[in-house]
Protein backbone atom coordinates (compact mmCIF):
# COMPACT_ATOMS: atom_id res chain seq x y z
CA UNK A 1 0.00 0.00 0.00
CA UNK A 2 1.20 3.21 -1.23
CA UNK A 3 1.38 6.15 1.46
CA UNK A 4 2.17 9.71 1.13
CA UNK A 5 2.62 12.06 3.76
CA UNK A 6 3.02 15.97 3.55
CA UNK A 7 4.29 18.09 6.52
CA UNK A 8 5.28 21.87 6.67
CA UNK A 9 2.58 23.35 6.35
CA UNK A 10 1.43 26.69 8.29
CA UNK A 11 0.89 30.19 8.88
CA UNK A 12 3.47 32.81 7.51
CA UNK A 13 3.15 36.46 6.56
CA UNK A 14 3.30 37.96 3.26
CA UNK A 15 6.86 37.58 1.40
CA UNK A 16 7.55 34.55 4.23
CA UNK A 17 8.82 31.26 2.64
CA UNK A 18 7.87 27.67 3.79
CA UNK A 19 9.22 24.02 2.82
CA UNK A 20 6.86 21.28 2.25
CA UNK A 21 7.89 17.53 2.33
CA UNK A 22 6.35 14.28 1.09
CA UNK A 23 7.54 11.11 2.43
CA UNK A 24 6.25 8.05 0.41
CA UNK A 25 6.07 4.63 1.34
CA UNK A 26 4.71 1.38 -0.10
CA UNK A 27 6.67 1.14 -3.37
CA UNK A 28 10.35 1.71 -4.87
CA UNK A 29 10.23 5.65 -4.32
CA UNK A 30 12.88 6.21 -7.64
CA UNK A 31 9.59 4.80 -9.68
CA UNK A 32 7.18 7.68 -9.00
CA UNK A 33 6.76 10.73 -10.80
CA UNK A 34 5.77 13.17 -8.39
CA UNK A 35 3.41 16.61 -8.42
CA UNK A 36 2.54 18.89 -5.71
CA UNK A 37 -1.19 20.23 -5.82
CA UNK A 38 -2.89 22.89 -4.00
CA UNK A 39 -6.79 23.50 -3.54
CA UNK A 40 -8.18 26.79 -1.89
CA UNK A 41 -11.36 27.25 0.05
CA UNK A 42 -14.41 27.19 -2.75
CA UNK A 43 -11.90 26.53 -5.59
CA UNK A 44 -10.77 23.25 -7.45
CA UNK A 45 -7.50 21.86 -7.33
CA UNK A 46 -5.31 22.72 -9.16
CA UNK A 47 -1.73 22.11 -10.69
CA UNK A 48 1.63 23.44 -9.06
CA UNK A 49 4.71 21.68 -9.59
CA UNK A 50 5.91 18.13 -10.56
CA UNK A 51 9.03 16.55 -10.89
CA UNK A 52 10.12 13.50 -12.71
CA UNK A 53 11.56 10.25 -11.02
CA UNK A 54 15.42 11.25 -11.39
CA UNK A 55 14.77 14.78 -10.77
CA UNK A 56 15.98 16.00 -14.17
CA UNK A 57 12.71 17.06 -15.33
CA UNK A 58 10.71 19.67 -13.35
CA UNK A 59 7.67 21.72 -14.46
CA UNK A 60 5.62 24.70 -12.58
CA UNK A 61 2.29 26.02 -12.62
CA UNK A 62 2.74 29.90 -14.18
CA UNK A 63 1.20 31.32 -11.05
CA UNK A 64 4.56 29.87 -8.96
CA UNK A 65 7.31 30.22 -11.37
CA UNK A 66 10.38 31.80 -9.95
CA UNK A 67 9.04 31.60 -6.41
CA UNK A 68 8.54 28.07 -5.92
CA UNK A 69 10.75 24.29 -5.91
CA UNK A 70 10.81 21.45 -6.33
CA UNK A 71 12.96 18.54 -5.86
CA UNK A 72 13.46 15.54 -3.97
CA UNK A 73 15.41 13.38 -2.18
CA UNK A 74 15.51 9.48 -3.66
CA UNK A 75 17.57 8.17 -0.71
CA UNK A 76 15.25 9.95 1.50
CA UNK A 77 12.12 8.73 -0.12
CA UNK A 78 10.88 12.62 -0.16
CA UNK A 79 9.68 15.13 -2.15
CA UNK A 80 10.20 18.93 -1.21
CA UNK A 81 8.27 21.82 -2.09
CA UNK A 82 10.46 25.01 -1.08
CA UNK A 83 7.80 28.42 -1.21
CA UNK A 84 9.43 31.54 -1.73
CA UNK A 85 7.91 34.99 -1.82
CA UNK A 86 4.24 33.80 -0.16
CA UNK A 87 1.59 35.36 -1.73
CA UNK A 88 -1.95 35.82 0.53
CA UNK A 89 -3.34 33.72 -2.94
CA UNK A 90 -0.95 30.89 -2.15
CA UNK A 91 -3.02 30.17 1.05
CA UNK A 92 -4.46 26.30 0.29
CA UNK A 93 -4.25 23.13 0.93
CA UNK A 94 -1.33 21.24 -0.60
CA UNK A 95 -1.29 17.83 -1.81
CA UNK A 96 1.24 15.64 -2.30
CA UNK A 97 0.60 13.20 -5.27
CA UNK A 98 2.74 10.50 -7.52
CA UNK A 99 2.39 8.07 -10.11
CA UNK A 100 4.39 5.58 -11.20
CA UNK A 101 5.98 6.75 -14.30
CA UNK A 102 9.97 6.70 -15.52
CA UNK A 103 9.28 9.07 -18.14
CA UNK A 104 9.99 13.14 -18.02
CA UNK A 105 6.43 13.89 -19.17
CA UNK A 106 4.49 16.71 -18.13
CA UNK A 107 1.82 15.93 -15.83
CA UNK A 108 -0.77 18.45 -14.41
CA UNK A 109 -3.64 16.58 -14.26
CA UNK A 110 -5.39 15.52 -11.36
CA UNK A 111 -6.37 12.31 -12.85
CA UNK A 112 -3.07 11.67 -14.27
CA UNK A 113 -1.63 10.91 -10.42
CA UNK A 114 -2.70 8.02 -9.05
CA UNK A 115 -1.76 8.35 -5.26
CA UNK A 116 -2.51 11.24 -2.64
CA UNK A 117 -1.74 12.29 0.58
CA UNK A 118 -3.48 14.20 3.26
CA UNK A 119 -2.94 17.64 2.43
CA UNK A 120 -1.11 20.07 4.57
CA UNK A 121 -2.51 23.63 4.91
CA UNK A 122 -0.61 26.77 4.06
CA UNK A 123 -2.02 30.33 5.33
CA UNK A 124 -0.81 33.13 4.19
CA UNK A 125 -1.44 36.69 5.84
CA UNK A 126 -1.10 39.57 4.22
Amino acid sequence: QVLLVESGGGLVQAGGSLRLSCVASGRTFRSFYMGWFRQAPGKEREFVAAISWAGGSTYYADSVKGRFTISRDNAKNTVYLQMNSLKPEDTAVYYCAARVDYSSTYYTRITQYTYWGQGTQVTVSS
